[in-house]
């Protein structure tokens, strides 16, 4: 059996963060600190085919929620509280209703628990242009991804995918090929059967679309002890856009 990678650091109660799409667990390190420095076991997992996690042609909301309950296992986590963004959010959201007892509280960040149409195409075609050069320096990959994004913070998010080899080139962790073949997965609903009743939390940017006043009769049908808070001035990566309201936040919630 193949176990995800993760960083773990402090001790106490496990908590447990699952990146977003096209993410890693390093882009939670410095909230990751600050909740170890609370009082917590910090677990920041890389999901399968992203970061430093294995690569496997199979991707959808299934495998990579069995693995993180293989990681929980293996880790002989009982329970946990979890936080998830985006994709990682369904990931957790999947966890949370079809293994309560794993989950004591779960944070859900800027994610519905409904389909959403495929709409990263822009930035999968953005990452291929990185995976057919042979890349020397950070600056020729953003250089090569401007052609294609004009915002600074998305083209520094995706970056962060780029490792140096030992032939001194700079190469992708992501497992491109796999993504892009099961981008159809990712937008992915929850099943109407499937409920938590433990207490949750959703953070939503205050700029972004993906928490719609639509969505909440959904929300709630999942999760009756839902709670949704907007922090303002964020888009949809609100952990980096605004890391201290964020922080507070949860804090809040899990104390």
């Amino acid at each position: 059996m193949k176990i995800i990678h993760a960083n773990r650091f402090g001790e106490g109660k496990d908590l447990v963060v699952i990146h977003g799409f096209l993410g890693m667990g390093d882009n939670w390190k410095s909230l990751g600190k600050k909740w170890a420095q609370n009082g917590y076991r910090v677990h920041l997992l890389d999901m399968r085919n992203h970061g430093r996690s294995f690569h496997d042609d199979t991707f959808n909301y299934q495998v990579m929620t069995q693995d993180v309950k293989n990681y929980l296992n293996e880790q002989k986590i009982e329970n946990c509280i979890l936080i998830g963004h985006s994709m990682g959010g369904k990931v957790a959201m999947q966890l949370a209703t079809s293994k309560s007892e794993l989950v004591t509280k779960l944070i859900v960040v800027d994610i519905a628990p409904r389909y959403y149409p495929k709409h990263h195409d822009n930035i999968l075609n953005a990452l291929s242009l990185l995976d057919d050069h042979q890349l020397t320096s950070r600056k020729e990959a953003d250089k090569l991804l401007s052609n294609k994004i004009d915002e600074v913070g998305i083209r520094q998010f995706l970056l962060k995918n780029l490792y140096r080899t030992d032939e001194n080139e700079l190469k992708l962790r992501l497992n491109l090929k796999a993504v892009q073949e099961n981008l159809e997965e990712i937008g992915q609903g929850l099943a109407d059967e499937l409920i938590y009743n433990g207490p949750v939390l959703f953070i939503k940017g205050g700029t972004s679309d993906y928490i719609k006043a639509s969505d909440e009769k959904k929300i709630f049908h999942h999760f009756p002890q839902a709670r949704v808070q907007i922090v303002e001035n964020a888009g949809h990566w609100v952990h980096a856009e605004q890391p201290d309201t964020f922080f507070e936040e949860v804090d809040k919630f899990i104390e």
